[in-house]
């Protein structure tokens, strides 16, 4: 037995659930304990890493009964680098997780239930991180530069030589890449290389905390040359983000073929990871939202017109507003681009700190759709109408507590009912739950 108040360091454990971040959890004499590696069902050895007041941190050394969900890992350094957390987990049973995420959040915290469970959006689930950021670090000891994910729990870069979950043409550029920047003159002052993998290029931003010098420029130029890629300098902020080589390369965009959109966008703006559940997810967020020729709809925290865009194609006048007056700008652009300027309207303002501003700016609209940012959208829900207001509101949320607040908002104090809600599994083998809700009135 162990003192009492602590736990032991190792112990035996039955993973009653998985939690959003991908980890089982269990009790151990009591007290919730959160064991990484652990499946729903398995009875575990386990080491503990860490207390805390009311739970514990550890790892599973040791699975006693196995879940029929565990399969083995595709990549060989999972475990080691942080960049999933359930390639052990059977890929449909992972999607069933985060849906159990989701409905426990809206009941827990929204004190709501959807009347209709939507099926999870899926896609492939190798090869789909179409956007990524990648640590660059030389180490002596290792011989030379590391680029790749960090380590999990580490501030260390795993040292990898493949990814699974970027594209093959991108995963087979680790190796050239970590002997291009080991040949570099400035090798310990390039920190990340940033990944934008478009429908027509794929760009590669160097992120440089000294001006680089011919000799290595030659070698950047060289490695485009070679790899069919086109290099981005970045010498300070995301602003900064400037074309090296090839000047004459494509327009970098994603496309949404079914409303037949090209989005263009700089690397450095943001944009989904995932392309082809990007895809999938704008139109059921239309479909759902359901706008009509002439209609007046809202897209809150609209990026640079994922949404804004598709809802325009379909025949509604679209008003997309949005904090970053450069992104709003890129969306008036793409309107442009895709003919359809005279239905499209961008407004730069800033939704946090002054939700109800934001809605008069707005205008009345017959229909919203809402997409923020993890914090979500709790004062924007605060601040809509009692009575009126939008009929149909679709909510894309990348946190489920902070939907699940908002939620409770809707229903409880706008008397807004929860029609829909469901999963889009945008980030494969890890514990990140994207969701999209419908609510509408009546």
């Amino acid at each position: 037995m162990s003192e009492r108040g602590k736990a032991p360091s190792t112990g035996v454990a039955t993973i009653e659930s998985i939690d959003h971040e991908g980890i089982g959890v269990a009790h151990v004499e009591g007290k919730v304990t959160f064991l990484e590696g652990g499946i729903t069902g398995e009875r575990v050895a386990f080491a503990r890493r860490r207390a805390r007041g009311n739970f514990d941190l550890g790892t599973v050394t040791q699975v006693l009964r196995e879940s029929s969900q565990r399969v083995r890992p595709r990549c060989p350094w999972f475990g080691t680098c942080g960049g999933c957390a359930m390639q052990h987990v059977e890929a449909a049973a992972q999607v069933a997780a985060k849906q159990r995420v989701l409905e426990d959040n809206l009941e827990r915290i929204g004190k709501v239930r959807p009347e209709t469970i939507l099926a999870p959006v899926q896609g492939p689930a190798w090869g789909y991180r179409h956007r990524a950021r990648l640590s660059v670090h030389y180490v002596a000891k290792k011989g030379g530069v590391l680029v790749g994910f960090h380590e999990r729990r580490s501030s260390f870069v795993a040292d990898v030589t493949s990814c699974e979950v970027l594209p093959p043409s991108i995963s087979a550029l680790i190796v050239p890449l970590r002997q291009l920047f080991t040949g570099m003159d400035l090798r310990e002052r390039v920190p990340q290389v940033e990944l934008a993998v478009g429908h027509a290029v794929t760009v590669l931003v160097l992120r440089h905390l000294e001006p680089l010098g011919e000799p290595d420029l030659a070698r950047l130029r060289a490695f485009a040359d070679r790899h069919g890629i086109q290099w981005w300098l970045q010498p300070k902020g995301p602003d900064t983000a400037h074309p090296l080589y090839p000047q004459d390369a494509p327009a970098l965009d994603y496309r949404l073929p079914e409303f037949g959109l090209s989005i263009g966008y700089r690397p450095t703006e943001f944009t989904q990871v995932n392309t082809a559940v990007n895809r999938v997810l704008v139109k059921r967020a239309v479909d759902l939202l359901d706008p009509k020729p002439g209609e007046r709809v809202g897209d809150l925290f609209c990026g640079l017109g994922n949404f804004t865009l598709a809802l325009a194609a379909r025949g509604a006048q679209v008003t997309g507003m949005e904090g970053s007056a450069s992104l709003t700008a890129r969306g008036e652009a793409n309107a442009r681009a895709n003919g359809l300027a005279d239905r499209v309207r961008f407004l730069t303002y800033d939704l946090y700190t002054d939700a109800p501003g934001a809605l008069a700016k707005l205008g009345p609209v017959d229909k919203l759709l809402v997409d923020p940012p993890r914090d979500g959208a709790v004062e924007i829900c605060k601040a809509l109408p009692d009575e009126g207001g939008p009929s149909r509101i679709v909510y894309v949320s990348c946190s489920p507590s902070t939907l699940a607040r908002d939620a409770g908002v809707l229903v409880n104090v706008k008397g807004y009912r929860l029609v829909a809600a469901g999963v889009a599994n945008m980030f494969p083998h890890t514990g990140h739950v994207e969701s999209i809700a419908l609510f509408a009135k009546g």
